[in-house]
């Protein structure tokens, strides 16, 4: 990764320790987005791969993943869809259920939002376990959507998250990655 970039990023992150529990850094990236050089610069690593390429939609994972994926999609000249929490959506939706590591989840999109073989890169900030990631791509490829890559502006690698996205034959896209937590 370009240093600049890198220093950018780590300098532009906050980290909150013992959050949301004991021996949990938690990775915030609203000081990022609140920094207009740090946000731009993501952005652009975000869309830089994808330039030129003909991407119908960006799909953004609820809640950072909208801001994120909205930026995405309008310097691609791409449509958003967001993937919500499940009953957060007026429309016929599709929705798939996930493990947490505390329980079960669902998360849902319009069924209109995607034609078949549409060219989708999905967004979100942060990339753990990889268990929210996963079951945006499936319900993504459930209703037919090529799923071109998964972004995300951090990866945590010891969580094993990429791996998990790779698996599913989605090439997985990162900007910086912390060891640890």
């Amino acid at each position: 990764m370009d240093k600049s970039l890198q220093t950018v990023l780590e300098s532009s992150i906050r980290n909150i320790k013992d959050y949301p529990k004991e021996g949990i850094t938690f990775r915030d990236i609203s000081t990022l987005l609140g920094d207009p050089r740090a946000f731009r610069r993501s952005v652009d690593e975000l869309v830089h791969p994808f330039a030129g390429l003909q991407i119908d939609k960006v799909a953004g994972i609820e809640a950072r993943g909208f801001i994120l994926g909205g930026a995405v999609a309008h310097q691609l000249s791409s449509g958003f869809v967001p993937i919500r929490k499940r009953g957060k959506l007026p429309h016929d939706t599709v929705r798939i259920a996930y493990s947490l590591e505390y329980g079960i989840d669902e998360m849902e999109m319009h069924r209109d939002a995607i034609e078949a073989g549409e060219k989708v890169v999905l967004i979100d900030d942060l990339i753990a376990t990889g268990g929210t990631a996963e079951a945006a791509v499936k319900l993504l490829q459930q209703i037919g959507a090529d799923v071109v890559a998964a972004c995300f502006v951090i990866d945590l690698p010891d969580l094993g998250g990429r791996k998990k996205i790779e698996g599913l034959g989605v090439p997985v896209r990162t900007l910086i990655e912390f060891e640890g937590d």
